[in-house]
């Protein structure tokens, strides 16, 4: 009887060892919602309160999905994701801080779509991508951020997509602006797409930045606007033999406070304009040791200073 009642015993524990297991088991999909709670499962009808509680009950490769309007707060973000607001305003709002904090292995994507990211004129950065294969940014709002509103600095081979985004009011100074793309070394190459995005009232719009150290970064802005920055709308600058370069396609830059579009820093950072609209700033195509090249069939008028290609390139 002894026996038997050890036996019984140490089914009991595996049973409830097991059961254990999976109560802390991630989901696939998790829900957040604005009358939410941490505490809860994350389930759609127990959904929890912010991004940060969600996403340690959600499995790598899951989704963040929102009920509801709500203010969701910070999160950091170590694996593949997504995190989709399709119901109300679902916001990000930080001070003193960053927004989001991307840190994930080389082969992790993680997919942002929907989300208002407000700095309230305090923020560090929107969102700060140190790590990872890849960040798409879909249809969201980022503004009021002291630094960047998106700075993506991997350290390992790298693809950014911002897509139909507003990204306004961002940089307390010079050297801040929109978007920054640095590739830090180990991140021989950097890639990416900025489309059908306004980059309006920051201290710079885009910066493709070739000084970290990193290989070749290539950044295409396709459909896009910059205005009313600042600085410069739209810039490349390297210091070395990394190369950095902006295409620059079917994209207006206007009411910028310096270039249009600037090259800086050695010939590895160079711009190349098709079928753009560059006018109203205070000089049209700013070069200062790079190149900017340009397939003669864009409209290059009334800024203080038009400025000119360095090279004319042929139409294929």
């Amino acid at each position: 009887m002894k026996t038997v009642h050890v036996v019984m015993m140490m089914v009991c524990a595996i049973w409830l060892a097991l059961g254990s297991g999976e109560a802390k088991a991630q989901a696939t999909r998790t829900w957040v919602s604005g009358v939410g709670d941490d505490a809860n499962p994350c389930s759609r009808t127990a959904p929890c309160k912010t991004f940060a509680g969600a996403i340690s009950k959600t499995a790598a490769g899951g989704e963040i999905n929102t009920l509801d309007a709500g203010g969701f707060g910070a999160v950091t973000i170590t694996k593949s994701i997504r995190i989709i607001a399709q119901s109300g305003v679902a916001g990000v709002l930080v001070s003193g801080t960053n927004g989001i904090i991307v840190s994930a292995a080389a082969a992790d994507s993680v997919y942002l779509e929907g989300l208002v990211i407000d700095g309230v004129g305090a923020g560090i950065n929107g969102i700060l991508f140190n790590s990872g294969g890849s960040l798409v940014v879909q249809n969201c709002k980022i503004f009021g951020f002291t630094q960047w509103g998106v700075l993506f600095t991997p350290t390992t081979p790298g693809r950014l997509s911002i897509s139909n985004s507003v990204i306004t009011s961002n940089g307390n100074s010079a050297s801040f602006g929109g978007v920054k793309v640095l590739g830090r070394a180990g991140a021989t190459t950097i890639s990416g797409v900025i489309d059908r995005t306004l980059l309006a009232n920051n201290a710079n719009g885009f910066l493709i930045d070739g000084t970290g150290g990193g290989g070749t970064a290539e950044v295409t802005v396709r459909d896009s606007v910059a205005t009313g920055n600042s600085g410069n709308g739209i810039a490349t600058v390297s210091s070395g033999a990394v190369s950095s370069v902006v295409f620059v396609d079917r994209t207006a830059s206007s009411h910028n406070g310096a270039g249009g579009i600037a090259a800086s820093g050695v010939a590895q950072a160079a711009a190349i304009v098709n079928n753009s609209s560059v006018h109203n700033n205070a000089t049209g195509l700013l070069v200062s040791g790079g190149q900017i090249g340009s397939f003669k069939n864009n409209a290059i008028s009334s800024n203080t200073t038009d400025g000119a290609p360095t090279v004319i390139l042929p139409l294929n």
